[in-house]
């Protein structure tokens, strides 16, 4: 895997030597940086149908890990709607969709705002976050990217009668059933529990591994697994937001269900069982979409406008596109 800068047409510029894959980011046909990362292609058995890089290392999958921790809340008895399920997987916009989302969420187990323990920030999209700050409004847990999934968490306690003040905690129980799913459906192990930006438990697993969970949850016919899918095929615009690209990933190719996550992480699966995971080794997130692109592509997904969208980052100067960053190699 190769990622380099092009001004149409001239050629990608060499990849610096290193384990894995390269990712070389140029300014005309100078390369002035590089990425290094992983990708990995699963099989609906689970089999290495493609590898770059060492699959095997452990990652924090880190938002890419929310489809996985809401397959243990409805486990565990989380039952909501499709889109208060799909905000549950997503690392949303802070539309005003999204935080009417979360509480409804909240009200329906009976909660409030006061009551969700993620970082309070501002919403992620751009005009949201210049309307909210132009009212004079602080950050805010609920408007904070995480606040769907921490607002599951809470109805998943209140449904099961565990501890509401507590469930952050690793040893609490709705943790506990996060991290058996995570093991379940990965396969683990789990090498570490570390603390998540927005203040939850998350688990570094095999970047394999997370792959296989993606097919798996892609894939899935019944059960919890395939209801989370669900909720995040029909409702792709909860996932993210507008103009982002996992929404228009999710739908625009049929079947598939996508997370994006900090830190360039990446996870796809596919109706027929295949999975996707992707980490660019520096948290490199330019590189991230153009990668998992070019993987979709290789398996042969050939989806025009979202992968389109994915596969260049322009590189800009004063402006105007100097480059871009694009998959060459795969």
């Amino acid at each position: 895997m190769v990622i380099g800068p092009n001004r149409p047409p001239p050629p990608a510029p060499p990849a610096p030597p290193g384990p894995g894959g390269a990712a070389p980011v140029g300014r005309h046909d100078f390369v002035e940086s590089a990425h290094r990362g992983t990708a990995v292609v699963t099989g609906p058995g689970g089999e290495v149908l493609l590898e770059v890089g060492d699959s095997r290392g452990a990652v924090l999958p880190r938002s890419s890990s929310k489809p996985l921790q809401a397959v243990a809340m409805v486990r565990s008895g989380l039952s909501v709607l499709g889109p208060h399920l799909a905000l549950a997987c997503a690392s949303h916009s802070g539309e005003d969709v999204h935080l009417a989302g979360v509480r409804e969420v909240l009200q329906g187990a009976g909660l409030t705002e006061a009551d969700l323990q993620n970082t309070p920030d501002y919403p992620l999209d751009e005009a949201a976050r210049i309307a909210w700050i132009a009212t004079g409004l602080p950050k805010q847990s609920l408007a904070q990217n995480c606040s769907g999934k921490h607002a599951a968490m809470l109805a998943t306690c209140a449904a099961a009668g565990w501890d509401i003040a507590a469930y952050r905690d690793p040893a609490h129980p709705l943790q506990q059933a996060i991290t058996g799913t995570v093991v379940d459906l990965t396969g683990g192990p789990v090498s570490a529990v570390a603390v998540d930006g927005c203040g939850a438990p998350i688990h570094a697993v095999p970047l394999v591994g997370l792959a296989q969970a993606f097919g798996r949850l892609a894939s899935a016919a019944d059960g919890p697994e395939a209801r989370v899918a669900s909720a995040m095929r029909d409702h792709p615009e909860y996932v993210g937001g507008t103009g982002r690209d996992v929404t228009a990933l999710i739908a625009g190719v049929p079947g598939l269900v996508a997370k994006d996550g900090a830190e360039a992480v990446y996870a796809a699966g596919l109706a027929d069982g295949r999975g996707v995971a992707v980490k660019i080794a520096d948290g490199g997130t330019r590189a991230c979409g153009v990668v998992l692109a070019a993987v979709l592509r290789r398996v042969g997904i050939t989806a025009a406008e979202p992968l389109a969208a994915l596969e260049t980052r322009p590189v800009l100067g004063h402006g105007e596109p100097v480059g871009a960053v694009v998959a060459v190699g795969l």
